[in-house]
């Protein structure tokens, strides 16, 4: 567990050939799978970006090209870039297809990787998902799970999405003031994000918007997940 920094997003997270990323938790997915498309898409790869939740249309606007079925996204002459799939959804958020759907898509020749958002967090640096998520396709070959770093130093109730399942996880008061080995309670716990990682599939935790002033708490969450059996690394995403 390198708590790695620096390098291409794709170079921490250790992107191998034809992979299904499942992005999860809380704050900056978004922002990553963005980050993660554009690097990926370099050369001519054709790369998927979707969601299995919810995703707001303001944040698709700036994507070049837009699909609005699986067959689209096999036939379209991309520009240089990734391919976003939007399924449905109305003026103001967008959804994707089915898990399943990415499934099959993934194993397609003409699809060199598929990055899918696969929760949601409100906004929040912090989740812990209810029963009915995350939504992770069950062929996903990696899963990160996101924490905004913020959530160090915050209390429960302001920087966790679903307080009551992140009281229950760790049996703190939801005015806690969080350290980083809470955090790292609520990242780990066998009944969160943990849940849902397909068999095989490897987990890293990503800790976002990581500067300077809050290198130190990134550093005592990555010491607090090192050795843990089911998380393969955590790596720290530098920038507001």
């Amino acid at each position: 567990m390198a708590g790695s920094v620096g390098m291409t997003l794709a170079g921490q997270l250790g992107v191998r050939p034809r992979e299904l990323i499942a992005l999860v938790g809380g704050g900056g997915k978004s922002t990553l799978m963005f980050r993660l498309g554009a690097e990926l898409a370099a050369g001519g790869r054709r790369v998927v970006l979707t969601t299995t939740t919810k995703m707001g249309r303001n944040q698709i606007d700036a994507v070049p090209n837009v699909c609005e079925s699986i067959d689209c996204t096999l036939a379209v002459q991309p520009h240089p870039g990734p391919i976003m799939l939007v399924t449905g959804g109305d003026s103001h958020k967008v959804t994707g297809p089915l898990p399943e759907e990415l499934d099959t898509l993934a194993c397609h020749p003409l699809i060199d990787f598929v990055v899918v958002e696969a929760d949601g967090a409100h906004g929040r640096p912090l989740k812990a998902p209810a029963a009915h998520e995350p939504v992770v396709p069950s062929t996903a070959t990696m899963v990160v799970i996101a924490m905004g770093i913020d959530a160090v130093g915050g209390r429960l109730m302001d920087v966790a999405h679903r307080v009551e399942r992140a009281v229950a996880f760790t049996g703190f008061a939801g005015d806690r003031v969080l350290t980083a080995e809470d955090c790292a309670i609520v990242l780990s716990h066998p009944d969160g994000a943990l849940r849902e990682v397909p068999a095989g599939a490897r987990v890293v935790v990503a800790l976002t918007k990581v500067t300077g002033e809050s290198a130190g708490a990134a550093e005592r969450v990555c010491r607090a997940l090192a050795g843990h059996p089911a998380i393969d690394d955590v790596i720290v995403i530098r920038g507001r």
